[in-house]
């Protein structure tokens, strides 16, 4: 069977799963879930009732990194997966301390005593990791991308976009360049096309 991708256009978890398919060229039947008006189908199939929930025919992924190793372990056309073990490393500090603190920085209201500069600050720690990282290169590590790349670049993306003004203002050029390269490419255009809400009876929708 085709592979059903439960997925969210501006989820960064959602975008990470997308890229890690689109770069092995899987082709999946997806379907778009509207956050606030979950389908039944696909409350019924993800574990953890969050998008992106991959469906194979054999088991159901819903943890997006794990989607993407799953997809580039079919097909590495672009050696994705061929990167040091600090990549995992630096994968695990943006799905940690660094994701919190966006969170609490993007969505300060939500949390009680959060001050909304200072989990900027910690966010922005990690960002200047990052830049370092990216000195006089164009990927994270060398001239092409690995796995790391596309497992962070959604997440640094929702956090510039919480206010960009700010973000462009910062020191941190090789950072900046990154994240230009990839939102103007063909790459992530081709993930970010939108779709409707999915509801069972729809016609199919493959991607990429």
């Amino acid at each position: 069977m085709t592979p059903i991708l439960y997925s969210f256009r501006r989820c960064p978890y959602a975008m990470r799963a997308r890229l890690g398919l689109a770069s092995a060229g899987i082709q999946t039947e997806l379907r778009e879930v509207l956050l606030r008006d979950k389908a039944p189908e696909f409350l019924a199939t993800s574990p953890s009732a969050t998008v992106p929930c991959l469906v194979t025919g054999h088991e159901t992924i819903d943890e997006s990194l794990d989607i993407m190793v799953w997809a580039l372990n079919q097909k590495d056309p672009e050696a994705l997966l061929g990167m040091p073990e600090d990549g995992h490393a630096l994968i695990a500090a943006t799905d940690g301390p660094f994701k919190t603190a966006l969170d609490r920085y993007k969505y300060h209201t939500r949390y009680e005593n959060c001050i909304r500069e200072e989990e900027r600050a910690r966010a922005s720690a990690h960002l200047w990791h990052l830049n370092t990282v990216l000195t006089d290169k164009l990927w994270l590590f060398g001239n092409k991308p690995r796995l790391a790349d596309f497992a962070i670049l959604p997440f640094v993306r929702q956090f510039a976009f919480t206010d960009k003004t700010w973000f462009d203002a910062q020191d941190w050029s090789a950072l900046q360049g990154w994240l230009d390269r990839f939102i103007t490419s063909d790459r992530f255009a081709g993930i970010m096309f939108k779709y409707p809400k999915w509801q069972a009876g729809d016609p199919v929708t493959l991607f990429p």
